[in-house]
């Protein structure tokens, strides 16, 4: 079992993203998840930043805390460092006490101790609850608060700055956010040994994040300037990509041809694109359809019941604010 420390504010969110690199994911208390297994993709995760392999749970107290590692089967040795963490500052716990007394802990069991470089680095993560569910769906508010030990096992890259759409080579207003990018390519299952189509890919962030969580991406745009200014930016930072203009409700694509399609609907009052924008979204669900299995499709508003007119099943929704007069709704199509 591992308990993964979750980034943001939407948990559900979170822990859905989390599903396409663990197995059995649920909410545990606010900013904390639980997982039966972890992947090496964890490590590409936008909303998940560090999995540990989980060593007990108790109450979220630094002497239950101690009392617990007294308990505890430590199947190790070596060298440790300890890290407690109040997420998202609910706790009030003392952290640097809970570090010197699980610290200590460990050394009466002949740990040595190394902050700089250690064998192991056993990580006690307090949270105040008000969250616990059975899956990353369901959420009740009946939990205490619970402190999670675990031995850290994997980290998440945090390089997102390095790709902010403003110091791209090509950039327009309203381009998402790269971690949020990352986040949707991998709840679409980018990996290594899938295709993901972009059919509306503007200035091509959704297509870099997909191609550095290592699948093979293709992008479609109906106009000229963006998909010149597409290809610029994933010259950047990719090695291998396909980019064409084309029209994404009449793709020149055979059926089947992608394991998934992403996109970032137009938006009501940006949308310059020919045609009535509710043809234009439906069009392209269908075709989203005809190509793929599975989609995730970004929005200004729900397009749930084009999504079912066009053959999909709408698995899940989310509704992701950006600013006060912009939320995103991002839906997950099986």
């Amino acid at each position: 079992m591992y308990v993964l420390e979750l980034a943001g504010q939407d948990d559900r969110f979170a822990a859905r993203e989390a599903a396409s690199a663990a197995t059995d994911v649920s909410l545990l208390a606010p900013g904390l998840a639980t997982a039966r297994g972890i992947t090496d993709r964890v490590r590409t995760l936008a909303f998940t930043r560090r999995a540990s392999e989980l060593l007990a749970t108790c109450e979220p107290t630094v002497d239950s805390a101690s009392a617990t590692l007294d308990a505890a089967n430590v199947d190790r040795a070596g060298s440790v460092a300890v890290r407690a963490v109040d997420v998202r500052s609910t706790t009030g716990i003392d952290t640097e006490r809970a570090e010197r007394e699980l610290g200590q802990r460990l050394v009466d069991r002949g740990f040595t101790v190394d902050l700089d470089d250690p064998d192991h680095e056993l990580r006690a993560l307090f949270s105040a609850g008000h969250q616990q569910a059975t899956d990353a769906s369901e959420v009740a508010d009946d939990a205490d608060g619970v402190c999670a030990l675990g031995w850290l096992a994997a980290t998440s890259r945090r390089d997102y700055g390095e790709r902010a759409p403003m110091d791209r080579p090509f950039t327009q207003p309203g381009s998402m956010d790269p971690m949020e990018a990352r986040a949707i390519v991998n709840i679409a299952g980018a990996r290594p040994g899938r295709r993901v189509v972009d059919p509306m890919c503007g200035t091509g962030g959704v297509l870099i994040e997909a191609g550095l969580a290592g699948a093979d991406v293709v992008g479609t745009d109906a106009q000229e300037k963006m998909v010149r200014g597409a290809r610029e930016n994933l010259d950047t930072f990719l090695d291998d990509f396909a980019v064409a203009r084309a029209d994404a409700t009449a793709l020149p694509l055979r059926d089947d041809a992608a394991d998934a399609v992403v996109f970032d609907a137009p938006y009501g009052r940006q949308s310059k694109i020919e045609g009535e924008l509710d043809a234009v979204v439906s069009g392209a669900l269908a075709e989203a359809r005809r190509i793929a299995p599975r989609a995730v499709v970004v929005a200004d508003r729900s397009w749930e019941a084009a999504a079912e007119e066009a053959g999909w099943t709408v698995e899940d929704r989310f509704e992701r604010r950006v600013h006060r007069s912009l939320v995103r709704h991002v839906h997950v199509l099986e």
